[in-house]
């Protein structure tokens, strides 16, 4: 018999993290895999353990077999108000703040994780994953596997030269290159932040890493920097699977209506369940 699905709320220190346990697909007699660590996008100044892009992905992978745990982190200012004070955009702080907390999620939640955690997550989810596997593996602690979902991971955004890579619609102007890099800004703080491997992977020695899922949308201006990063590990010598789901745009992960959710959400199960992940992962210790 399977387990019941559930969520439970705990605190890694005051990090809040939610808990997602297997639902009906899990089997009692299957050898228990690692938990996923998954981290909510939105441009490291909005998103929250409520949005779709966090407790939906989390309810349909533990519907799947896996169990997961969402961590919430301190928010950056939002771009263009880094002018504005605490009556404004309270408790907001930049690098490295939202490190901390999820370098310290990881650490409540490798704590219950007997077989290992994934590190994975959404859009800024996915390169504050990133970040967090750097420092993880600077601490002697390797993650038994990474999981960007249309994640971007470079301080300047690079460019897309094709047309039909490129963000579309609201998003042509939201999503345009200048606004990428004001949001990166308003995360680092300064310039020079942003050449920091620990604010920003991509560029970086990335030898280390552990097997990575990388899923990427097809029109999607962050998506020139989801592919480089991918081919950047790749080039490490990473073990790397990485997709582009066709006709796709950002942050498809918040409408579970569509189907790209579902096809992305199996992708992430399947890649965790399957036994090549069993053989290949090592518990974090």
């Amino acid at each position: 018999m399977g387990h019941e699905l559930q969520d439970e709320d705990t605190k890694a220190g005051s990090v809040p993290v939610r808990w997602y346990e297997p639902g009906q697909r899990g089997q009692d007699d299957r050898t228990p895999g690692p938990t996923l660590l998954w981290l909510h996008g939105g441009g490291f100044f909005r998103g929250s353990l409520d949005i779709p892009e966090a407790h939906e992905v989390a309810t349909a992978l533990a519907g799947r077999g896996l169990r997961v745990a969402t961590a919430s982190y301190r928010l950056a200012p939002p771009p263009g108000l880094g002018w504005a004070r605490s009556f404004a955009v309270p408790r907001r702080e930049r690098f490295p703040a939202a490190l901390d907390d999820v370098t310290a999620a990881l650490a409540g939640v490798c704590a219950r994780s007997p077989y290992g955690v994934v590190l994975g997550g959404a859009s800024a989810g996915a390169c504050l994953a990133a970040a967090a596997t750097l420092r993880a593996l600077d601490e002697g602690v390797r993650p038994v596997g990474t999981v960007f979902a249309y994640g971007f991971f470079h301080g300047v955004h690079p460019r897309a030269r094709d047309p039909r890579r490129r963000s579309q619609r609201h998003r042509r102007l939201t999503h345009a290159p200048w606004a990428l890099d004001a949001m990166n800004r308003g995360y680092a703080g300064s310039r020079q932040v942003l050449d920091d491997r620990l604010a920003f992977p991509g560029g970086h020695d990335a030898k280390r890493f552990p097997r990575t899922l990388v899923v990427n949308a097809e029109h999607d201006n962050m998506r020139a920097s989801g592919d480089l990063f991918a081919s950047e590990l790749a080039a490490s010598g990473v073990d790397v699977e990485h997709h582009v789901l066709a006709g796709t745009r950002h942050a498809f992960l918040n409408r579970p209506d569509l189907v790209e959710f579902t096809t992305t959400t199996s992708l992430i199960a399947d890649w965790m369940l399957s036994p090549d992940a069993a053989r290949r992962g090592r518990p974090l210790h």
